[in-house]
């Protein structure tokens, strides 16, 4: 997946696959991971570009920080191993950050606006 790929795809979309049922858990405990400034999980706030999910169960998630200074990195891709670790199923996780495409607000879920004030 090239940089224009990412781009017009709107995040984590659902995808038909094989493993479509894992990936639909590992989306939702995604949700559980949470931006501590903002108080909004990472999907809803549009920072996970990209999961996938293969055969064996490996999960590859290709993520973001709201901006390129942000130092939460680390604490974000802990949060990811731990609220993964408990789906069975799961193999490895390997989580990406990524910063191109750049991530912003039109990326976050209608509720996220909501919730900072964006319309």
């Amino acid at each position: 997946m090239d940089e224009h790929d990412v781009a017009i795809q709107s995040p984590v979309e659902a995808e038909d696959a094989p493993q479509s049922g894992l990936r639909e858990r590992v989306l939702q405990a995604l949700t559980q991971v949470f931006d501590p400034e903002l108080g909004i999980n990472i999907v809803d706030l549009g920072l996970v570009y990209s999961v996938e999910v293969n055969d064996a169960g490996d999960v590859d998630i290709t993520y973001s920080l709201t901006t390129m200074g942000c130092p939460i990195g680390p604490l974000i891709e802990d949060q990811i191993r731990a609220f993964l670790a408990p789906i069975e199923g799961i193999g490895e996780v390997r989580p990406e950050l990524v910063f191109r495409p750049p991530w912003s607000p039109e990326l976050m879920s209608d509720e996220a606006k909501a919730s900072l004030g964006i319309f």
